[in-house]
């Protein structure tokens, strides 16, 4: 790395630092539900992530109770397809649905980097608990999260992203190889973009 370079790379590294330990100083406690909406039942989310994955029941039905128990449960959800990849700098690049319960869907798009000691590249499906989301334009700022905190069983791994009160859990199921501990966020955006940023 050149000598002009380490400066934008620790400032990065700082701001996403900042990012976190404001996520983590509130993500203790469990959201209550967005004003005006349903919220989905435990059986709901269930069934919902068990059509989408269509497999692995038994180990996705313990991330789900783990996410369930410790945020409760969800005014929406996010269903969709993610890629990404690092070589201690990451990036990854996503789209899906955002479904309200009872409501119509809306494409939502997602991309973000990582910093860390983070290696690999991966494709996978996601499907993602969102809690305390008002409405679905609020969904469009920055997440942070600490990938190396996710919990992991039988090919399904969740961790919390989280920007004010909203947290999402995103669950994921597929094929690759990517491991390591990164610090980075999802940035949701209403249309497709290259930049992760």
């Amino acid at each position: 790395m050149s000598q002009m370079n380490k400066p934008c790379a620790w400032t990065a590294i700082a701001v996403l630092t900042l990012c976190l330990a404001g996520a983590a100083a509130s993500a203790g406690t469990a959201p209550a539900p967005a004003a005006g909406h349903t919220t989905y039942s435990d059986d709901e989310v269930a069934r919902a992530a068990n059509d989408f994955f269509k497999n692995g029941a038994q180990d996705l039905g313990k991330v789900l109770q783990k996410v369930l128990k410790e945020k409760g449960q969800p005014v929406a959800i996010i269903r969709g397809e993610e890629a990404g990849g690092a070589i201690g700098v990451g990036v990854r690049y996503g789209h899906g649905e955002l479904v309200y319960k009872g409501g119509g869907g809306r494409k939502v798009y997602w991309q973000g980097p990582s910093i860390g000691f983070d290696l690999g590249a991966n494709a996978v499906k996601v499907f993602a608990l969102v809690y305390d989301l008002p409405t679905a334009e609020r969904l469009f700022r920055r997440f942070p999260g600490v990938e190396g905190s996710l919990y992991f069983v039988g090919g399904f791994g969740v961790n919390y992203v989280q920007s004010e009160g909203t947290v999402i859990a995103p669950v994921r199921l597929g094929v690759g190889w990517r491991q390591g501990l990164s610090i980075g966020y999802m940035n949701f955006s209403s249309k497709k973009r290259l930049n992760p940023f």
